[in-house]
């Protein structure tokens, strides 16, 4: 009775309390069917037994009956020869085979429950293991799926997001140098600018100086007072 029992918690059980009562759901159920398949197998080989038995006491009684019909017919023999003494030996015999077949009787009266029993137990197995056959791949593919909302639920919710943590740092290392590159790029661009400035004030200077001189060796500058 114990394989009705684990094939009960196969169907009643629900795909979630089978990932948590074993490591691996789907070798468990797989598992479990070539539990049933042998099952089935011992079950039909005890079927095949009782039946053997109960053939087999059958035969042992019509036999005993047909012995016990044979030495009646020896005896009535005997007395039609005037032999008494072998008939009273003949009905002897006689009711030593009818003994044995009354008491064959109710073996093969039990025998033959015996075998309807085990028929009727064979066909519950028969019927269970077709419909865990059936319901088989159904349960594998609840399991699957199953996994893979977990992998994806750990994921979102933090656990196994290494490479996304490492991702994101690394993401924020190049966004650093990128700003440091144009931090870099401006002070370069206002020290070129300071240059430039100081540049054109020199040669400014420069310039006022020599129109100073041309005018002044043309005469143009305006005559001091002191002139």
């Amino acid at each position: 009775m114990g394989i009705f029992a684990r094939m009960t918690d196969i169907f009643k059980a629900n795909i979630n309390d089978l990932i948590d009562k074993a490591e691996d759901p789907e070798k468990m159920i797989k598992q479990m069917v070539i539990e049933m398949e042998e099952s089935v197998n011992k079950t039909t080989l005890a079927v095949a037994q009782a039946i053997a038995n109960e053939v087999g006491l059958h035969k042992k009684i019509e036999k005993a009956k047909k012995d016990s019909q044979e030495w009646e017919g020896k005896a009535i023999q005997a007395l039609t020869a005037g032999r008494e003494d072998l008939a009273k030996q003949a009905l002897e015999r006689k009711s030593l085979f009818d003994r044995n077949s009354g008491d064959l009787i109710p073996l093969h009266q039990q025998a033959v429950a015996t075998t309807q029993n085990l028929r009727i137990q064979l066909d519950k197995l028969k019927a269970k293991l077709d419909e865990a056959r059936m319901r088989q791949s159904t349960l594998i593919a609840r399991s699957q799926a199953a996994k893979a909302q977990k992998q994806i639920a750990q994921s979102m919710s933090g656990v196994g997001s290494d490479a996304f943590s490492k991702f994101d740092k690394f993401e924020q290392k190049i966004e650093k140098l990128e700003a440091e590159a144009q931090a870099f790029e401006q002070l370069a661009g206002e020290n070129s600018s300071l240059e430039d400035e100081f540049k054109k004030l020199e040669s400014n200077t420069s310039a006022d100086m020599e129109l100073l001189a041309l005018k002044a060796k043309m005469g143009l500058l305006p005559k001091s007072d002191n002139e």
